[in-house]
């Protein structure tokens, strides 16, 4: 389901929160040397979840910054998104433990370059892959296209965050009340179109955000990995 959101944002620092969720690199949800890491259960099975920016999202494209304060992906009627799969889906002998997630949303932004106008869709299943192992790991994968930024205002710009094939996020789980998800220094593939003031050489940028992982359907519960 698409999500739109307006902020004062550089067009291409914005973009690398496509990765969120934006995660370096590109491939398959899961497919990290974590799958390797042997068996993972994510508990409670069958329990929603929400994911909430703890803290500010950072994104870099170059000499671009921005910042933004409000950024979650949360369960909604209709699907099965944000969801721990229910038992026995739940546990993995030999690999990561998959959910399926709804696209994030970001707002609140600000950014080094100020009077331009953002428009950002996001769109599609957004996979979060969660593996035990030392530490607990939780790669995202942002689907192909996932995330289009618009500009307007002192640059006019088209920026897509994994033009060309999904894009995996690295990013640590930590549990605790409530659990987080940690992505440092993620590099995000991107595409950037458009004239004056747009970063058009850029073709990655990076990603920093802590969310913090919540249990929608019993909330004095909490989203563990083990």
């Amino acid at each position: 389901m698409p999500l739109r959101t307006h902020a004062l944002v550089t067009a291409g620092a914005a973009l690398a929160a496509a990765a969120a969720l934006t995660l370096a690199g590109s491939g398959p949800a899961g497919a990290t040397a974590a799958d390797e890491a042997g068996p993972t259960t994510v508990l409670p099975a069958g329990h929603a979840f929400a994911a909430t920016l703890n803290g500010e999202v950072t994104l870099r494209a170059g000499s671009l910054t921005v910042t933004c304060t409000t950024s979650a992906s949360t369960p909604t009627a209709g699907n099965d998104n944000n969801h721990v799969p229910a038992a026995p889906a739940n546990t993995n002998a030999a690999g990561p433990v998959v959910s399926k997630a709804n696209a994030p949303a970001f707002s609140d932004c600000s950014s080094s370059l100020p009077g331009v106008d953002i428009t950002i869709t996001t769109t599609g299943t957004w996979d979060i892959a969660m593996q035990h192992g030392s530490p607990d790991t939780a790669s995202l994968t942002a689907p192909a296209g996932g995330m289009v930024l618009k500009s307007s205002g002192l640059a006019n710009c088209t920026v897509t965050a994994s033009p060309d094939a999904p894009a995996l996020i690295p990013a640590t789980y930590t549990n605790g009340a409530p659990s987080q998800i940690t992505v440092t220094d993620a590099a995000v593939p991107v595409k950037i179109e458009g004239g004056f003031g747009c970063p058009t050489t850029a073709t990655s940028a990076v990603f920093n955000a802590k969310y913090d992982v919540t249990d929608v359907t019993d909330p004095s519960s909490q989203i563990t990995v083990g």
